[in-house]
């Protein structure tokens, strides 16, 4: 009888070219060739969401890797260059970051090393919360120029940060590109050295070692699948260093990316009045231009203003054009308080952890920290929180005058059209006058710049992201601070003063800092990346499995040679220390799969994926009858008692020297009836396995290890498969030596495809 049973079966309509499992819930991912990303959910194999394309994402999905805790699920787009990370609750894209190269290969893995000093760490951690104070949720309504960001967006993205403990995601791609990202958000290693395409990746859970297969171009371009292992004594050696270290920058890019969405929103807030406003009067103003700067000329330019605003708004349109005004203005004022203030106070604080931790020489200097280059991102972080302080003077600034003159205008207006007028609005003060006053001298003077004879809104020039200077720079005339500074010749150029680039945007304050933090942070990738060497270089045949055993600290590598011998498994064992530098082969011969009367079948290989530390899951296909395939488990146990020394001559050149293992398989299989399988997936902690078929669109959801016989074909769905009559026609099947399925063709690639190569 079957030791696992179906519970799921559906036909997709597109071809699926990535699978993988969550390792805490019973929820797969799948990514089709359209580029749409789909979950689902073992029961009935019930869609939980679907995440479509995206023109600013990317449409072509090459592989997909879940945080160790399954509340992210990271995958890469080939065609933008891009790796995504997404929040698997409501399907929102919390995290986009570019490559150099395509992605081909991805794995997360969690560090799984304890020490004292993590454990203090770990209980420590949290401190910032008691001198920062909690970073308040962005509007629940507003639209991005991207489109990918929702609402209440904020609590998201600081959810990116995680468990304390240390887990890292490993990216591979062509042209021997490897980078590690821990936490998925900080890029803790750039590697060099690594020759061919990464097909498959692992980084042990001691930090000691990385295992790598490429396939490698040979003289004659014929391609050639090689097992790499790296040394990485450097993490696992400054294991604590670098899980604070890490930690820290995590949350300094994960403070880059609130600020960002708070700018956004700042510029959204403005753009739905005030940038409308002022393109039309500019235009209209230009079309009435005079070259002269006559007292005349201005009364023109002021009275042609006046009837601009009386033909687009009139004059209960031009009282709610100011009511929109002070409010757009009102939400901008307080997104700079509580969310660009209170993200440049946190950033500031992460930073100068930092700082105090590069002056530890001792500890953080071997990771690359620099204090000056810390102290220059530091000195950038302070400079874009004046440009934020004085955005909000010249806010504050501009609703006093737009108010003042709104009323004024108004009331001309009314008069103008010889309607009454409020007494009320009648009733100007003294102050009143000197705002409208200000509000004509300084709006209302010639421009060369772009062609603009004035500049009716200050706001919007800080929000723009250009690089050329502000319109209408602040007036800095009269500010005792400003000459007293010029006048000291100590705190002319001091280091403790930031600058302030009084000509310059926020968005390019912005783009600043974020330019000398991403410096400051790419130094100890560069450092560690240059301290791992290769510490085995073994030529293997096609492209292979790979398992990190934690307990044992050992690397298994299975793969399979087709074209010499199509029959036989083999298992390469390698230390996860690199100074254990024998590797052993092992090769079990699944051509011999004895049942109840002892009959011959003769399988090859499809596709073979570790199950636990002890069981091995593989996708069986008939040699004589292709229709015949076949869903198994392969105890590992077993296997390592015959072992192989391996040297550095490829594997399929050895040819017969390795010695090989009749393996018999008891009720741990399955038939795949009516079902052309070619890969599968598999998740040893929830107990389950999915199928896919060649061509990419059948799908079937297993339950491994179930004991009791009467659950088979019980509790299912509509979209499932009956089996009940699948027991009585197994062991029919079995005494007889019958293979069922509709005899379909022979899959004319294996495993060598694109598509195949993403899944293996």
């Amino acid at each position: 009888m079957p030791a696992f049973r179906q519970v799921g079966e559906k036909q997709l309509p597109n071809p699926v070219l990535c699978m993988a499992w969550s390792p805490k819930r019973d929820l797969i991912a799948l990514a089709n060739t359209t580029g749409e990303l789909l979950l689902h959910r073992l029961a009935s194999f019930q869609r939980v969401w679907s995440l479509p394309p995206s023109e600013y994402t990317g449409k072509e999905i090459t592989a997909l890797a879940w945080r160790p805790d399954g509340k992210i699920l990271a995958f890469s787009l080939g065609d933008t260059k891009q790796v995504v990370l997404c929040g698997v609750e409501k399907a929102e894209i919390l995290h986009v970051f570019p490559m150099q190269n395509p992605v081909t290969c991805m794995h997360w893995m969690e560090v799984m090393e304890e020490n004292s000093a993590l454990s203090s760490f770990y209980n420590s951690e949290d401190e910032s919360k008691l001198f920062l104070p909690k970073l308040p949720t962005l509007p629940k309504s507003y639209s991005t120029t991207s489109k990918i960001f929702s609402e209440e967006k904020s609590d998201e993205i600081m959810n990116l940060l995680g468990e304390v403990r240390l887990n890292i995601l490993v990216l591979g791609g062509d042209d021997g590109f490897v980078e590690l990202y821990a936490y998925g958000m900080y890029k803790i290693a750039t590697l060099t050295g690594v020759s061919g395409t990464c097909r498959s990746l692992s980084l042990s859970s001691d930090l000691k070692s990385l295992s790598v297969i490429t396939e490698v171009r040979s003289a004659d371009n014929n391609p050639e699948i090689c097992y790499i292992q790296l040394d990485t004594a450097l993490l696992s050696d400054c294991l604590p260093e670098v899980t604070r270290m890490a930690r820290k920058f995590t949350h300094i890019s994960t403070l880059l990316q609130y600020l960002h969405l708070s700018l956004t929103c700042m510029c959204e807030a403005w753009e739905d009045i005030l940038m409308q406003m002022d393109l039309r009067l500019t235009k209209f103003v230009q079309e009435k231009n005079t070259s002269t700067q006559t007292h005349v000329a201005l009364q023109l330019k002021i009275t042609s203003f006046v009837c601009c605003l009386y033909f687009l708004f009139p004059s209960q349109g031009l009282k709610k054009l100011g009511q929109s005004i002070e409010s757009s203005y009102s939400s901008i004022q307080k997104l700079v308080i509580s969310h660009l203030q209170s993200g440049s106070e946190a950033l500031l604080y992460h930073l100068s952890e930092v700082k105090g931790m590069s002056l530890w020489k001792q500890k953080f200097e071997p990771l690359g920290l620099d204090s000056a280059a810390i102290e220059g991102a530091i000195t950038a972080v302070g400079s874009f929180s004046l440009k934020a302080n004085e955005l909000l003077q010249v806010i504050d600034k501009s609703m006093k005058n737009f108010k003042a003159f709104f009323r004024w205008l108004y009331v001309a207006m009314l008069r103008m059209c010889e309607e009454h007028v409020p007494p009320e609005l009648n009733k100007m003060t003294q102050k009143d006058i000197a705002f409208v006053a200000d509000f004509l001298s300084e709006h209302f003077k010639l421009f060369d710049r772009k062609g603009k004879y004035f500049n009716v809104e200050r706001v919007g020039q800080y929000l723009k992201d250009e690089d050329d200077d502000l319109v209408s720079p602040p007036n800095t005339k009269g500010n005792q601070w400003l000459k007293f500074l010029q006048e000291s010749t100590h705190l002319k150029e001091s280091p403790l003063l930031f600058p302030s680039y009084p000509q310059k945007s926020l968005h390019f304050v912005k783009r600043m800092m974020e330019s000398v933090i991403e410096q400051c942070l790419q130094k100890p990738a560069e450092i560690i990346g240059k301290s791992v060497n290769q510490a085995v270089f073994l030529p293997l045949y096609t492209v292979p499995e790979r398992w990190n055993d934690k307990k044992a600290k050992m690397h298994y590598v299975v793969f399979c040679m087709p074209e010499i011998s199509p029959c036989k498994l083999y298992l390469l064992r390698k230390g996860t220390d690199p100074n254990r530098y024998i590797s052993v082969i092992i090769c079990v011969c699944v051509s011999h799969f004895y049942v109840f009367d002892l009959s011959e079948y003769v399988y090859s290989c499809l596709d073979a994926r570790f199950y636990d530390d002890e069981m091995l899951t593989v996708v069986l296909q008939g040699v004589e009858d292709n229709s015949w395939h076949v869903l198994a488990q392969l105890p590992l146990a077993s296997t390592l008692s015959t072992a192989y020394v391996t040297g550095i001559v490829r594997l399929d050149q050895q040819g017969s020297a390795i010695p090989c293992q009749g393996l018999v398989l008891g009720n741990q299989w399955r038939e795949l009836e009516s079902m052309k399988a070619q890969f599968v997936a598999v998740n040893g902690i929830r107990k389950v396995a999915c199928v896919l078929s060649a061509n990419l669109r059948h799908i079937r959801v297993f339950e491994m290890d179930v004991e009791d016989e009467d659950e088979e074909g019980e509790g299912l769905e509509t979209t499932m498969t009956s089996q009940g009559q699948g027991e009585e026609r197994e062991e029919a099947e079995g005494e007889a030596g019958e293979c069922g399925g509709d005899g379909f063709q022979k899959t004319e690639e294996h495993l060598e495809s694109e598509e195949a190569l993403e899944l293996s």
